[in-house]
């Protein structure tokens, strides 16, 4: 969730470099920190965007698709080096959830860390949904 200041454009991209993106966001926003199979195992830190604040800046051939349970979330990830630095979530289908720890930090003030309750995300994912909205 970001918090309400205004809009800063912000970078990231994959370890190899071949995924570049930018997408704007707050100075001060509140990252999650799930706990499901998935994000516990890569360490993934979300910060979620409209997909409208969000621009691929590479070629999208050089992307790859992950999809599993329901197919709803589109896990993208680079196909040289195989970091996912950002994707399409399932409970923001609208937007996309970017690593935070693919993201150049330099432009943010404020950066809180909250956990979320992704192994029960049948219960909890729904908090997350206004997190896409512009």
């Amino acid at each position: 969730m970001t918090t309400s200041d205004e809009l800063r454009e912000h970078h990231g991209g994959c370890h190899c470099g071949a995924v570049r993106f930018r997408f704007l966001a707050p100075s001060r926003v509140r990252v999650q920190h799930c706990n499901c199979s998935m994000c516990s195992m890569t360490g993934f830190q979300h910060l979620i965007v409209p997909g409208a604040r969000f621009t691929l800046l590479t070629d999208p051939a050089g992307i790859g698709t992950y999809t599993f349970n329901t197919g709803t979330a589109r896990h993208l990830f680079c196909r040289t080096c195989g970091i996912k630095s950002y994707y399409v979530p399932r409970s923001n289908p609208d937007g996309f959830s970017v690593n935070l720890r693919c993201v150049d930090r330099a432009g943010f003030d404020s950066i809180e860390f909250e956990d979320f309750d992704g192994r029960n995300w049948e219960q909890h994912g729904a908090s997350l949904s206004h997190l896409s909205k512009s």
